[in-house]
């Protein structure tokens, strides 16, 4: 079987109704797997695919079961290979928030990578909190996790500085990894200023 098949198998599998209501669906597993590729702080696989599922998913069989965490598995590792990679990550959606941000393949994305952040967030922060929220900014903002927060409102007012961070997330990704990965590589300035 090709891994593209793996992955509709995958994407079948996390966004049907059946699994626990605080499982992640498949656009934001992936974020998941993006942010855990980025950690500065390896997870172990059983502490993330605990936290991936809110409970244990009923599996038809042992094969299955096999097929799913093995995919999982394999598209981390495929993820972590194109963030080591001179390329910037490429995400799994439009990076853009739409009309409709909170149903927006992105919005999904963004959030499911910072449930992979809050996995090790005392690591991510621990170093260089400001050059880390600056550069999760885009992400934090795409998420909307924080839109009660006044800073976070005054920036959701502006439409076309939400979307010009939207398309700066791949960047971002790929100097957060440097950061933490090849710390000994000069930083390129960050690519966006939240502040005006």
């Amino acid at each position: 079987m090709s891994f593209n098949d793996q992955l509709q198998r995958l994407q079948q599998f996390l966004d049907a109704d059946d699994l626990h209501d605080e499982a992640l669906d498949y656009m934001a597993a992936c974020g998941y797997l993006a942010a855990l590729s980025v950690s500065p702080q390896e997870v172990p696989s059983e502490e993330w695919l605990a936290e991936l599922f809110a409970e244990t998913p009923n599996y038809t069989d042992e094969q299955q079961q096999a097929e799913i965490v093995g995919t999982l598995q394999e598209l981390k590792s495929r993820i972590a290979r194109e963030l080591a990679s001179d390329e910037d990550l490429e995400l799994p959606c439009e990076l853009s928030l739409g009309d409709e941000p909170d149903y927006s393949d992105l919005r999904s994305w963004c959030i499911g990578f910072m449930e992979g952040v809050f996995l090790r967030e005392e690591a991510w922060f621990e170093n260089d909190e400001e050059l880390v929220s600056e550069l999760l900014l885009p992400v934090m903002v795409g998420s909307g996790l924080f839109a009660e927060e006044p800073e976070f409102a005054e920036i959701d007012k502006d439409e076309d500085m939400v979307e010009d961070m939207m398309e700066h997330i791949p960047g971002v990704l790929t100097q957060l990894f440097l950061l933490f990965h090849a710390p000994e590589e000069k930083q390129k300035p960050a690519l966006i200023s939240p502040r005006k």
